[in-house]
């Protein structure tokens, strides 16, 4: 009789902290609260000490007058502007010199990256110098190189090195003209950015077609023709609506064009050949992590080297490269906060420098700037997540 009455019972149900999905979320209900109430005894904590020494709090020193000039400005800006707008001034330029040293170490690190791989003994010698040399140099010296040993000693304005009289360089910065848009000009850059749709058009319809057929259509030269013909009847059928602005020499300076400050010449320098020597080995170890049978492959199959190594050995190896690829591009915009070292006006030496000695909003100013490089590196991260999935290989 009570075997019967064992049989019929069911199961006793386990106890729910036994549960491990039950644990997994105590665990982090446990550990979140715990980090919200340490960050609100740290904020109510500080903001109580800065009450009891007399410091103000919150953002509305934001909107007083600056009262301070800026080397370099990519807005409208002088002393009489807020403390708002020299937040703006020095994000424009933090993000100028991060964008040009991205484009300019991404095109350095790829060229020293496959010549160092290169059957050609000198070019090959000449690549693994350069990595070895400028990758084991601090990054602040180079900088202190470019800007002390050749920035501030090229020639004054009146020696300075000329460029078939529109651009010179001299101890002041490197003066290029600046183009002065006409009226219709608009219509030029809409044919740009049309022409620039049609060639992604025919770029994958020319995919579409070797897949389906298997035969080759040369999309450069047909990609060329649109780039350079549309928008260029386009400007010329609207009677040439562009001019320039030479810079001339007058007094002890030039006037006119664009100038490019030696502070910004040598940051920019410094973060491309440093960074573009880690660009340059991720390059190579990502052309080395294909298989040689691919190359072995595609020489029987008849294909020039150029062809081999553009539409077989690249493709392959950006798969490779992109990781760590983007994690030269955090480290190089982060780097570029050594602008300061220069007195370039990023944002490090703008706002958290000058602006903060002036207003003492320590705090504020600085949780700003950590939130702006934080944001920036998240969309460079994001971006190239983005790019890696798309590059992935898919299984069919």
């Amino acid at each position: 009789m009570a075997d019967e009455q064992k049989v019929g019972e069911l199961p006793s149900k386990p106890p729910l902290w036994t549960d491990p999905k039950f644990r997994a979320i105590a665990f982090q209900v446990i550990i979140s609260a715990a980090l919200a109430l340490f960050i609100v005894y740290i904020v109510r904590n500080t903001l109580h000490n800065m009450e009891l020494r007399g410091i103000a709090t919150g953002f509305g020193f934001l909107s007083n007058e600056a009262g301070f000039g800026v080397l370099q400005s990519l807005i409208d800006y002088d002393e009489t502007y807020s403390y708002g707008r020299t937040f703006l001034v020095g994000l424009l330029n933090t993000l100028l010199v991060s964008a040009l040293g991205i484009f300019f170490a991404t095109l350095l690190g790829f060229i020293m990256g496959v010549a160092r791989l290169s059957t050609n003994w000198l070019i090959a010698r000449i690549a693994a110098t350069y990595i070895e040399i400028f990758r084991n140099i601090p990054l602040l010296l180079q900088i202190f190189f470019w800007y002390f040993a050749v920035g501030i000693n090229l020639p004054h304005p009146r020696q300075s090195i000329a460029l078939s009289d529109v651009a010179f360089l001299s101890n002041r910065g490197i003066y290029i003209p600046r183009p002065v848009q006409g009226e219709l000009f608009w219509l030029t850059l809409l044919a740009v950015a049309t022409a620039i749709v049609a060639v992604i058009v025919v770029a994958k319809w020319a995919r579409k077609r070797q897949e389906q057929t298997g035969q080759l259509f040369h999309t450069f030269y047909v990609s060329l023709a649109i780039l350079i013909g549309l928008p260029g009847a386009v400007f010329l059928i609207t009677g040439s609506p562009l001019s320039w602005e030479y810079p001339e020499l007058k007094g002890f300076n030039f006037s006119g064009g664009i100038a490019i400050i030696p502070e910004l010449f040598s940051l920019v320098l410094a973060l491309t050949v440093y960074t573009g020597t880690f660009i340059a080995e991720t390059v190579r170890s990502g052309i080395q992590a294909v298989s040689h049978g691919q190359t072995e492959a595609a020489r029987a199959l008849g294909l020039r080297e150029s062809w081999t190594l553009r539409l077989i050995i690249i493709p392959q190896a950006m798969r490779v490269i992109i990781p760590p690829l983007t994690s030269q591009y955090l480290n190089l915009t982060k780097n570029s906060s050594l602008a300061a070292a220069v007195g370039y006006p990023d944002l490090v030496a703008v706002f958290a420098g000058t602006t903060l000695n002036q207003t003492g909003q320590a705090v504020e100013i600085i949780a700003m700037t950590m939130a702006v490089y934080l944001t920036i590196s998240l969309v460079i991260s994001m971006f190239m997540n983005w790019y890696n999935a798309k590059m992935a290989l898919r299984e069919r």
